[in-house]
This record gives C-alpha cells, structure tokens and sequence, in this order.
C-alpha cells in the first residue's frame, strides 16, 4: 500500500504581490503526525491556506501533490472532497445554524451524499461521545458565545465528523489553558489513525506535552530550515528561533 499521501516540491506563493513562501519542501506520509513551528509571520499560516487552495494566496513555482495528483489549481471544495480539512486560527461565529447542522451540511457537501438527519444525528453523537463532549453542545448555535476552548473542541469535532485523510490544524492550541489544551491533544491523538495524516502549525509547545510527533519542522521567512523530532522542539523552547534565524541568513 502507498503510503505516500502529501508532497510539496519547492513551494513558492504570494500574497497581495509579497512573497510569503520562498521554496517549501515537505513529504507526509499516512500515519505520521507532522509539527511545524516559527516564529510569527513566519509563513505558517499562509501555508496552511496555500494547502487548503485559499483563493487570495496565488502559487508561484512548485508542485503540491496529494495521493500522487498535482491540486494545484484545484478549488477548495474539490480538495475537501478529496480529504483535505483546514482547522481555522480565529472560526467565525454564526448565529442562527446550530452545530448539527452546520456539520451536517458540511459532511454532505464534502461526500456528496444527502445526510439522513436521524442517522447523522447519530454519527455526531457518536463521535462526541468518542471526544467527551456533551450532546447539548449539538444545538448550540455555531461558536457563538463559545470560549476559546469550546471552538477548538468544535474543530476537532469537525475533523471526527468529516474523517480527511488529511488534516491541517493552525494554531489550534493558541491562547488555550492547560485542560482544554489536553482535551484537544486527546481528540487529535484518538482520531490519528494509519490511513490518515495530521499537520499541527503552532508557535507553542504546550500542546506537544501530550501529542508527540513524529517529525518537528522549524519554518523561517518562509522556508523549513530544520526538521527533526521531538527533542528540536525542546530545544527552541529552551533557546528561541534566534540561532536557527542567524543559520539561515548566513547559509
């Protein structure tokens, strides 16, 4: 079986005529859980939108492949349909569609199958279930009035109920306490699977105290300028980007 599920060669892209991404070069596998760090405006984010075909990120040179495909150019509803979700840094709120029903409408749109309200009603309960999350939270209205916690745990309820192959999740543990921080690095690990993939983008280090990855990527003006494993991440909690940022500039 093919393990081989994302590949990026030489990743160039702008935004609104700057160049955010100078050559990103990345290879995941099914099974593997990936971090990439950096410090802020690093180009974490906008990678994480370049991935997901963001229409105000334009690709400039090289190649992003996906089960072997170049999706390139591919709309971002086509690529979810593939198997592709993005976690977003800020989810919106809107008042008025409840959860069940904005991940109901979600799920139908990326299969392409008309859900069964009893039967999806369900599969959510069945995956809150899995997650710990209360079956109330279901009629909520989506992330309003949720504290920062709550619609972290939203998101990764949208990746139980979508089931990607691949899941990028941005700064999904940003300005989160210890206890939701957990909650959420035990979503990710029970849903991690060996025909999936998981790329956490983070600044902190908090979350990898309970999700331990097989591959640490450093990223730097828009570059992966180290990879390595659990350890790189402790040492850059311990020193900073400061030494790998002075590498990259005289190298």
């Amino acid at each position: 079986m093919n393990k081989k599920l994302l590949e990026i060669n030489n990743l160039k892209a702008i935004v609104e005529d700057q160049e955010i991404l100078k050559g990103i070069n990345l290879e995941v596998n099914k099974g593997e859980t990936h971090v990439i760090m950096g410090p802020n405006g690093a180009g974490k984010s906008t990678l994480a939108n370049v991935l997901m075909g963001h229409p105000e990120y334009k690709i400039t040179q090289g190649k992003i492949k996906f089960e072997g495909d170049v999706i390139n150019d591919l709309a971002v509803d086509k690529r979810a349909k593939r198997g592709i979700f993005l976690s977003f840094q800020y989810p919106q709120e809107i008042p008025g569609v409840t959860v069940e029903n904005f991940l109901r409408t979600a799920k139908s749109a990326v299969t392409g199958e008309n859900q069964s309200i009893f039967e999806f009603k369900f599969l959510l309960e069945e995956k809150m279930e899995l997650l710990d999350i209360d079956k109330e939270y279901a009629e909520r209205y989506l992330n309003k009035g949720f504290s920062g916690g709550e619609k972290k745990k939203n998101e990764i309820l949208q990746m139980a109920v979508l089931e990607p192959k691949l899941a990028v999740l941005d700064e999904t543990d940003s300005g989160l306490d210890i206890d939701a921080t957990k909650t959420v690095a035990e979503g990710i690990k029970t849903l991690s699977s060996d025909n999936n993939a998981v790329i956490i983008i983070t600044h902190h280090n908090q979350i990898l105290d309970y999700v331990k990855p097989d591959f640490v990527h450093v990223l730097i003006d828009g570059k992966i300028v180290k990879t390595g494993d659990i350890k790189l991440a402790r040492e850059i909690e311990e020193k900073g980007y400061k030494e790998l940022k002075e590498e990259e500039l005289c190298c």
